[in-house]
């Protein structure tokens, strides 16, 4: 077992509209004098102020004094999961996609690599796990997931309740953050105005609005893997979250990977090496993708069976979610691991994987013209 951040569990639970009376907080600046002095937020008071930022409540100076003082400070697993429960409050739901598995990086990596775990989602639905993908358009990549599959045909003009007509039908949803966080427009100048990291660089992956129960997410900063492994823990989540040791926000192989699973609200650690498995080490220059148009020629080309280090990697994320998804653990990761790779790849080899992804472009095509899109 791995040891886990420091947790402060919440006396009294509220809920993301709960009061400041019902939180117990007397008003900004006592919170805020509490970060200075370097005192950890117990998960009440973070959802409150969570709550504050989402329902557009606080001024611009305000949010940006909280956000840099919590990271001066240092985030704890117990301010992230109020974080995250009172941005869930504020989310439009995707209700009945909750048995699905998510694939997603933090990222921050900068390698400016090709879309692995957006290809990796068609695999993966391919095999007859549901996906319900969390994403946004690129921030410190070339090309975001949404900007490649947008690429590639798939609409994002579509309602809500349409992407989860989506996700029913094709076996696969895409969650646009945008539509699916319209509070996060409180936020988004000042993030931009402040420019440095703040808790939200952890967020994202943590806040799938279909809820899915299952999660493979990669990790670039060495920092925020014991906040997002714990954060996923205290909420049982079932999830595979890695890092690989050169900074990667995938389970790769270019170097030896940290891997934390995560079961039952109980965490082990291990690590993976795709040497084990019969990969070559390659280097980060051989996942390299570039814009949206490239990264979309990069997919089909991975789908379509060609052999490349993107493939390699595309296959061993695709079997890392299937391994979150499984309830049943018994055997090493790797071994594990190992069978999961077996299944991606005779997906891919048999066409699945490319007949999924045309399915996704026809499918939300067909819903949003129907919308009249």
């Amino acid at each position: 077992m791995t040891e886990q951040p420091r947790t402060t569990a919440p006396e009294t639970p509220v809920s993301g509209t709960g009061s400041t009376r019902e939180a117990g907080i007397a008003d900004w600046p006592d919170l805020l004098m509490k970060l200075m002095h370097g005192q950890d937020l117990d998960e009440a008071e973070a959802s409150w102020a969570m709550d504050q930022i989402m329902s557009g409540e606080v001024p611009d100076v305000t949010m940006a004094a909280f956000l840099a003082a919590h990271h001066t400070k240092g985030e704890t697993v117990a301010e992230i999961a109020g974080l995250v429960s009172a941005m869930m409050d504020h989310a439009v739901p995707l209700p009945g996609l909750e048995d699905s598995v998510d694939i997603v990086g933090t990222g921050g990596d900068r390698a400016k690599t090709a879309n692995i775990s957006s290809t990796a989602a068609m695999i993966i639905a391919a095999t007859g796990q549901r996906v319900v993908k969390h994403g946004n358009r690129a921030t410190s990549s070339a090309s975001g997931s949404a900007d490649v599959l947008e690429a590639l045909g798939v609409r994002f003009d579509i309602t809500p309740e349409q992407t989860g007509q989506v996700g029913a039908e094709v076996g696969l949803a895409f969650c646009f953050a945008n539509v699916f966080h319209p509070s996060m427009q409180f936020v988004a100048a000042v993030r931009r105005q402040i420019s440095v990291p703040t808790a939200f660089n952890i967020l994202g992956p943590l806040t799938n609005p279909a809820r899915a129960r299952h999660t493979a997410i990669g990790v670039a900063d060495a920092q925020m893997a014991p906040l997002v492994v714990g954060t996923l823990a205290k909420r049982g989540h079932q999830a595979v979250v890695f890092r690989s040791r050169d900074g990667l926000d995938e389970l790769s192989n270019t170097d030896v990977n940290d891997v934390w699973e995560v079961r039952h609200g109980e965490v082990e650690h291990t690590t993976f090496d795709a040497l084990d498995l019969g990969f070559e080490r390659v280097t980060k220059d051989a996942l390299r993708g570039g814009g949206p148009q490239e990264n979309a020629a990069i997919m089909r080309s991975v789908l379509a069976g060609e052999a490349s280090a993107v493939r390699d990697i595309v296959l061993i994320n695709s079997a890392a979610a299937l391994v979150a998804a499984d309830e049943v653990a018994a055997g090493s990761f790797t071994e594990r691991l190992a069978a999961k790779l077996t299944i991606a790849e005779e997906t891919v080899d048999s066409g699945l994987g490319a007949a999924k992804l045309d399915q996704l472009v026809e499918v939300s095509t067909r819903i949003a013209e129907a919308n009249g899109s």
